[in-house]
């Protein structure tokens, strides 16, 4: 579970009674696309022909642009997930960041979902022994990524929520 039962008002939108303004929401969706696209070559390696993550991802990336609706961007998520089903944990791990990613434009929340299974698609794909390194390794790439206007809410983010994310983000 990544999603908590009481949600936090920073990620619920202006329109629907929370604090989340529309850049801030689309800089969570480009940061969690960001997180997806950084391993999604994991699932590609696997499974080549299938490209409901990439897609996924372009998906959310047009949202924020206005480019694509939020229920293309909520069917996408179903379609990326799926696309991860049966397959090896790195693949389906990076399936399931896309997911999570294009998930942002309907509940910015998703954000950390994306971020937290690239965390352990990179841990899943590293060599024996490795894993830990790897998932730090994945964890600095994507803070290193995040943009000054949603770095402190994002990391906050981590360390209220880092439970519910398989304790990825706090050591």
């Amino acid at each position: 579970m990544i999603l908590p039962k009481k949600r936090d008002p920073r990620f619920i939108t202006i329109r629907r009674g929370g604090l989340l303004e529309d850049g801030t929401h689309h800089a969570l969706a480009i940061w969690a696309a960001d997180c997806a696209q950084h391993v999604l070559h994991f699932f590609d390696e696997y499974r080549p022909d299938d490209d409901r993550p990439r897609s996924a991802i372009a998906l959310v990336r047009a949202w924020t642009r206005g480019e694509a609706t939020m229920k293309e961007c909520h069917n996408a998520a179903f379609a990326s997930n799926a696309a991860g089903r049966d397959a090896p944990p790195a693949a389906r791990f990076a399936a399931l960041s896309a997911g999570q990613a294009v998930a942002v434009a309907h509940v910015a929340a998703h954000e950390l979902g994306a971020a937290a299974y690239a965390i352990r698609a990179a841990r899943e794909a590293a060599l024996s022994g490795q894993g830990d390194a790897a998932a730090r390794a994945e964890r600095q790439w994507q803070w290193d990524q995040l943009p000054d206007g949603i770095r402190d809410l994002v990391l906050d983010d981590q360390k209220l929520r880092n439970a519910l994310c398989w304790n990825v983000f706090v050591d």
